[in-house]
């Protein structure tokens, strides 16, 4: 079992962080001891995030960011060296959906380009200028939130699945490419999370599910953001020490259960 004083004054900084399965993780390392710093395009979301930990009695720092842009995320990891001087975890965790559904033959490219810009780039910026911090630390870890999209489809959602599975590559990319470092690289790829009651006031919605969602799912129901936060505890901690360049599908056995009609 992992001491519940591991993370007591470790550095993470979480993308994406102000809502949905980021905003869970933030709480979780949060309440671990963490020092937790968020980053989100949303600054509504973000100003909200801060506030709804406190009520929690957790404290965070938001930090607006877009990090599809170099320049935002250069910006951004010298505030948080100035601040803490060193990084001991950085999550890449945002990312945006598909607005595209349709055929081929309709897809805007300009589309394309920004999901990628925002879910593969971002990543990868991210890494870049995060490297200097997580170097100086004692156990420096990168854990990338993927999805069970870059293993599996629904028709018409290219960019989405196609920005995840590029995740994916550089995910094992960077894990043997940091070795120096000693940085460990790892992903989760999670399935359907419900993430409604994680949104920002003006788009939550209480979750409602039905019989045939729940049965969907070996386990029996859908997932919650404090399924992939305990992973992330876990996989960004010691205890995962010999573990780098996977991946680690938390989807209740959904895509390992064959469906017909």
């Amino acid at each position: 079992m992992m001491s519940n004083t591991y993370y007591t004054n470790k550095n993470v900084l979480i993308t994406g962080g102000a809502q949905g399965i980021g905003l869970g993780m933030a709480l979780a390392f949060a309440k671990a001891g963490a020092n937790t710093v968020i980053t989100d395009k949303d600054e509504e979301a973000g100003q909200e995030a801060v506030q709804r930990l406190e009520q929690e009695g957790q404290k965070v720092i938001f930090i607006h960011c877009d990090v599809s842009q170099e320049q935002e995320v250069k910006a951004l990891l010298q505030q948080v060296g100035e601040k803490y001087k060193q990084l001991d975890t950085l999550i890449n965790n945002a990312g945006i959906a598909d607005p595209f559904v349709g055929p081929l033959q309709e897809m805007d490219m300009a589309v394309f380009d920004r999901v990628l810009a925002v879910n593969l780039r971002g990543p990868l910026l991210c890494a870049k200028y995060a490297l200097p911090l997580l170097a100086k630390a004692e156990h420096p870890a990168i854990l990338n939130i993927s999805s069970t999209r870059a293993f599996m489809s629904e028709p018409n959602t290219f960019p989405y699945s196609a920005s995840k599975g590029g995740l994916e590559a550089l995910t094992h990319s960077l894990a043997v490419s940091l070795t120096e470092e000693r940085v460990r690289v790892n992903a989760v790829a999670p399935g359907w999370i419900e993430v409604g009651e994680w949104q920002k006031q003006s788009e939550r919605y209480e979750p409602h599910h039905s019989k045939e969602d729940k049965a969907q799912h070996p386990v029996g129901r859908i997932g919650m953001p404090e399924d992939i936060a305990e992973a992330a505890l876990f996989l960004c901690s010691d205890k995962a020490g010999f573990i780098t360049g996977q991946t680690l599908t938390i989807d209740g056995g959904m895509t390992v259960k064959m469906i017909y009609g």
